[in-house]
């Protein structure tokens, strides 16, 4: 099992103590030493006060600081927690996404999902009824330019007529993607290399519009069916990654933390074949989320 890590910048008012190069580079080293595999940031360029203000967070822009983290790691995975595609021209992702790629060593995944905020949508001046329309044209879009020289595509907004852009990447950097759908579930079969679910209860699943997923028992029937559609597809279910976290033992940054009852429920999550397992950390304070990275490394990680 991997374990990757979401930066802690995850709840509104922010904790400046979390936006700064020291706090950053700190989090980062941290992550890397305690054997976490990869670091991910949240993806929210124009929230609506309304949101922030009923449980929303604010957010440092992804690409962005994964280059940071980047520079400061040798190791860790940058996977976006994730990126919002149609918030963005895909050539414009396809771009960041490949000189992520080449400058760091082949360490990016495209971790990617429609979203769900129809203020922000606006805000941007996307259609957000013609978010999966949209979301499917730039993973065309991003596999199209990221292979082939003279790319033609005739887009929603935009008319390609015969672009080439380098650095190409190779091979090509995963694409996970995110979200509890049945859509999102066979996009992965068609042309992703993982699937990133979130625990989403039944109230917050109403919020986001989402399927609710609880527990290992909403879980099981959805990895079934993703496999289904892979092996339709004519695709090895080996070859595909699978994220989710697991809360059992409880919270990590607590005391009373169970890593018996983490490591019961990893070796279980495992054998239903997800193969990376994301891990919350406190915002609190960058000392005690740091302590939790060690915390979590030594006694889960190993």
């Amino acid at each position: 099992m991997n374990f990757w890590v979401t930066y802690p910048l995850v709840a509104h008012p922010y904790n400046p103590e979390f936006l700064t190069k020291d706090s950053l580079t700190r989090f980062s080293v941290a992550a890397e030493a305690a054997g976490f595999s990869g670091i991910g940031f949240t993806d929210h360029p124009a929230p609506s006060e309304r949101w922030l203000a009923a449980g929303g967070h604010d957010a440092l822009d992804p690409l962005t600081a994964l280059a940071f983290c980047a520079a400061v790691t040798d190791r860790l995975r940058l996977i976006p927690n994730i990126l919002v595609l149609p918030y963005r021209n895909p050539f414009l992702v396809a771009k960041a996404g490949a000189t992520l790629d080449a400058l760091y060593d082949g360490r990016f995944t495209l971790a990617v999902a429609t979203g769900y905020l129809r203020a922000e949508y606006q805000a941007l001046g996307v259609d957000f009824d013609q978010r999966n329309a949209l979301f499917d044209e730039a993973i065309e879009v991003i596999l199209g330019v990221w292979s082939k020289n003279d790319f033609a595509y005739q887009g929603t907004t935009f008319v390609a007529s015969g672009q080439t852009a380098n650095p190409k990447p190779d091979p090509l950097p995963p694409i996970w993607i995110g979200g509890n759908s049945r859509q999102s579930r066979q996009r992965v079969a068609r042309y992703g290399q993982g699937w990133s679910p979130f625990p989403a209860p039944r109230s917050l699943a109403r919020t986001t519009k989402s399927t609710p997923l609880e527990s290992l028992a909403d879980l099981r029937p959805m990895l079934s069916e993703l496999w289904r559609f892979v092996e339709d597809a004519g695709r090895d279910p080996g070859d595909i990654d699978v994220s989710f976290g697991s809360g059992a033992g409880g919270n990590p940054a607590d005391d009373s933390f169970n890593p018996d009852a983490q490591l019961e429920a990893v070796a279980e999550l495992a054998g239903l074949g997800v193969t990376w397992s994301g891990v919350g950390v406190p915002g609190d304070s960058l000392d005690h989320a740091i302590e939790t990275l060690q915390r979590f490394g030594e006694s889960v990680i190993g």
